[in-house]
Order: C-alpha cells, then structure tokens, then sequence
C-alpha cells in the first residue's frame, strides 16, 4: 500500500483558541505569554459584556474567566454562555481571587468546569487547561458524529440519565428493554457503566450491539458505543473480520476524521491510526480512504 494513500496532507491541527476575560488583563501577561508559547491563540476580553460579544465572532476552544469584576460578574457570564446552545459545549474555567467556599460552589453551579485561585500557577492552569480543551474536543467531535458502520454513541451523566444520544442509539436503546427511570439507560445497559467494561446486549428485533464504556467526557459523562456486531451487517464490511479497534476506526473514517483527530477520540497515536489503516484497507480490498468510507457508509456493495 503506497504510504501516500495514508498519510494525510492536514495532519498539523490549529491552534486552540482560549478567550481571557479579566478586568485587569494587564496583570496576566505572564499567563498569556505562556499560553502563546504552549501553541494557543489568545483573545482577551475586560468584561462579562465584552466577552459575549466576542463570542458572536468566535467560538473559543476554552474560557478562561474571572469571577468578580464591575458590571456583569463573571458567574452570570458563565451562565449566560451556558444559556447559549452554540456555546453551551465551550469549557470556563474560573480564575479569581474569590476562594470561599460559596463562591466556588457558586462557579461549578452556573456551569464552570474547573475553579482556580489567584495567585494562579502557570503551569497549574496550562496543565488543568489542556486537559479540559482535549476533552471538550473528543466530546464535540463525537456528538456531531453520523452514526456509521453500525454505531451509536450515548453520554450518560453522573446521575445515570442520557445526556445525549446520536440518532443510531436513540433508535437501539427502547429496544434493549424496560428502563428502572424514566431517561435513563435500559437496566440491560447497566454493566456498561464500569469504567472499562465491554457487555454485549440484543434488540427486541434480533439486532445483536456491543456496548464499550470509553470513559469519561467533559462534564463528567461518560460515553458508551453502541456497536451492531459482525454478521448484523451486509457485504463487503461483514466479511472483512475487522477487529473492534478497526472497526471504530474505520467508522471515524467515514466521517470524515483525519488520523489526528481519529487519535485523540481513541486514545492513541496517529501512526498507530495509520497501522489500523493499513489493516483495514487490506481486509476490504481498497486502495484509498475515500473508498474505504464509502463502503463504511453503505455505498459501495
């Protein structure tokens, strides 16, 4: 397989976008260097009410904001961006000077994914930061998903209730029995919430899913795939005998991923997404991805 079939031309991502919003921005200038040189754009914004508008030009990976500055503090600015469904999804990550108790409770409480105190710590924040940015992306990545290849993905938050669903899980998921609460997973799924675990579970119709427990997510929801298991499918892709790790591949494939992106919602490195790749290509008998996503899909026989 020439190795120019594989590897992709945009395999260098963008910069993360970070919006800053302090009303004394100057003050921050160490943090901004340090984001600038960790490899991320940085927006500042004075206020709650700049930083809303800036939002109606860009949507930033990542929030960094104050809590207590003139006019719109930033607790009600958290809850005005979370308000927003086109901005629900970004991460705000608190920095202030207001360490009680109540105001901490108070910023996870308006939809604050982590809370830091000033003084800050630069490398305290870029290492909170990265984290809460890779899992946002995964997340994002994820839920504008297509259900391919046979595939559906659930989140389910801390409470056991689904979060949200693609349209493939919300068509398996009232055919995999009665549910114990309204909202929340069929009691057939429950194994699947062990950190780690892989069950297997059969539809009212005779359709036979896989169910893997990929972790958790931002918010602290954990994502679950449903997968149709090999013989459920037509063709070419149920004779292949891909593995399950082939098979998600492939399946990120069809969406459109590149091996960087496939690598940061699978956990592993690009050059390992490009083995898969090489796997994959071999047992369905093409030559390019393109090919290889359109048989995923369902469009080739």
């Amino acid at each position: 397989m020439p190795e120019d079939l594989l590897i992709e031309e945009n395999e260098t991502a963008e910069r993360p976008v970070v919006l800053v919003v302090d009303d004394a921005p100057s003050s921050l200038g160490l943090l901004c260097d340090a984001l600038e040189g960790a490899g991320y754009t940085v927006l500042v914004a004075a206020d709650g009410e700049s930083a809303l508008e800036r939002l109606e030009l860009v949507a930033p990976d990542a929030i960094l904001l104050d809590g207590m500055m003139p006019g719109l503090s930033g607790f009600e600015t958290c809850r005005r961006i979370k308000a927003d469904p086109a901005h629900a999804h970004i991460p705000v990550l608190f920095m202030t000077g207001l360490s009680e108790t109540p105001h901490v409770v108070e910023g996870f409480a308006c939809g604050g994914v982590d809370y830091v105190v000033k003084p800050i710590r630069v490398q305290e924040v870029l290492a909170r930061l990265h984290t809460h940015t890779r899992n946002a992306r995964i997340t994002r990545m994820a839920r504008d998903a297509v259900d391919v290849a046979g595939m559906g993905t659930v989140f389910v938050d801390a409470h056991g209730r689904i979060a949200w669903r693609s349209p493939q899980a919300a068509q398996w998921l009232p055919l995999l029995g009665p549910v114990e609460h309204a909202g929340h997973l069929p009691r057939s799924l429950a194994p699947a919430l062990t950190p780690g675990a892989a069950v297997r579970a059969g539809t009212s119709t005779g359709v036979r899913l896989s169910v893997r427990n990929l972790g958790v997510a931002t918010l602290g929801e954990t994502m679950l795939l449903l997968a149709q298991e090999r013989g459920s499918q037509p063709g070419r892709l149920a004779e292949a005998a891909l593995t399950p790790r082939e098979t998600e591949v492939l399946s990120w494939l069809a969406k459109g991923k590149t091996n960087r992106d496939i690598a940061d919602i699978l956990g592993m490195s690009p050059r390992t997404v490009n083995k898969h790749l090489e796997h994959i290509f071999e047992k369905l008998g093409v030559e390019t991805r393109a090919a290889a996503a359109a048989l995923a899909s369902g469009q080739l026989a």
